[in-house]
């Protein structure tokens, strides 16, 4: 959520990072909600805050206008909400809240679980939709398809999770064009520094 409020500029609000976002428990959440806090008002629930900081802050716009494109951004929006990012969360959860953050073992076998039997499926999804001209899932501008299916590969990196080059190219090479963009690659670095010196 911090990509999606940090995409648009303007006034910054308190929103969950990247990656460690939906391990925490935000304000008036439930545990791996991902939570808002703008000024005395907070939210729960990524499509939620994604409305709200759309309605409030609406240019660039990130939700598209146009009826068709509009219904794709929204469609990537709940694949990533549903599928990619449960998966990653998996494996994010065992490797780094739990030994972290809770005192608790990782589940390894949990964690080779889903990368061998969950992960690939997604991925080879992700090899046949995402753009491979260096443009975006939908339309000609980032939207909310683009932050809600690259931000997830946050987590991918701070759990060390590979994802092959060579069978995923276009995936990768779009996640990292997207998750190099200033506005969210900076959240991504604060959040690595964060688990790093946690991890010391």
């Amino acid at each position: 959520m911090r990509a999606a409020g940090a995409s648009r500029g303007g006034r910054r609000l308190a929103r969950g990072p990247v990656g460690l976002g939906r391990a925490r428990r935000g304000p008036g959440t439930a545990r791996g909600t991902p939570a808002l806090r703008d000024g005395d008002y907070t939210l729960a629930d990524s499509s939620a805050i994604i409305h709200y900081l759309e309605a409030k802050q609406p240019d660039p716009p990130l939700i598209p206008a146009e009826p068709k494109l509009r219904g794709k951004a929204i469609w990537f929006e709940e694949f990533a909400d549903t599928i990619l990012v449960p998966c990653g969360a998996k494996i994010f959860f065992n490797r780094i809240v739990a030994p972290r953050f809770m005192g608790k073992p990782c589940d390894e076998e949990a964690v080779q679980a889903a990368e061998r039997d969950e992960l690939p499926p997604v991925l080879d999804y992700l090899e046949k939709v995402v753009p491979a001209d260096g443009g975006y899932m939908v339309g000609d501008a980032l939207t909310i398809a683009d932050i809600a299916v690259a931000s997830p590969f946050a987590n991918f990196r701070h759990t060390n999770t590979h994802i092959d080059r060579e069978r995923y190219p276009r995936t990768v090479a779009y996640v990292e064009r997207i998750m190099g963009r200033p506005s969210i690659a900076q959240w991504v670095e604060r959040e690595t520094a964060m688990l790093s010196a946690q991890a010391a």
